[in-house]
């Protein structure tokens, strides 16, 4: 299965192959190997002393999402075929919001409540599969 979502027949390949549902959908808006590593980097920072963990907990977050970018087009990359531009906005958003909602850096902000985390991640994972990223399948 590849990362790029097929929502037409046309971008289907092969006999077998089926047009993406809203699970096949959040799965692949999602960019779990980047929250992943988002999830490991912060667990080390945290345990680590005398750095300054606010500052380099945002511009790990500034790296992330770039490499979320740079991730989710390399991934949903094939021939003939625009960039995904859609679908990797969908997921930079996604990475965003997982953030957020797992708190650091953004609990250093005044505003911010995990709540808010919460009820924002639950929303946008409901929300992003009924989003069909229609790119046009020729280049300019």
């Amino acid at each position: 299965m590849g990362r790029r979502i097929i929502t037409s027949q046309l971008e289907a390949k092969g006999e077998g192959s089926k047009l993406d549902g809203y699970f096949d959908k959040l799965l692949k808006y999602i960019p779990t190997e980047i929250v992943g590593g988002w999830i490991a980097i912060t667990g080390l920072i945290k345990s680590a002393s005398n750095i300054p963990t606010n500052a380099i907990l945002w511009i790990l977050f500034i790296i992330f999402t770039g490499l979320t970018i740079a991730y989710i087009l390399q991934q949903t990359s094939e021939s003939k075929k625009p960039p995904a531009i859609k679908q990797t906005t969908i997921s930079a958003i996604a990475f965003i919001v997982w953030v957020f909602a797992l708190g650091e850096p953004f609990n250093t902000l005044s505003f911010y409540k995990p709540i808010y985390g919460s009820i924002l991640l639950v929303l946008y994972n409901l929300t992003i599969p009924l989003i069909n990223p229609t790119e046009t399948n020729k280049r300019s």
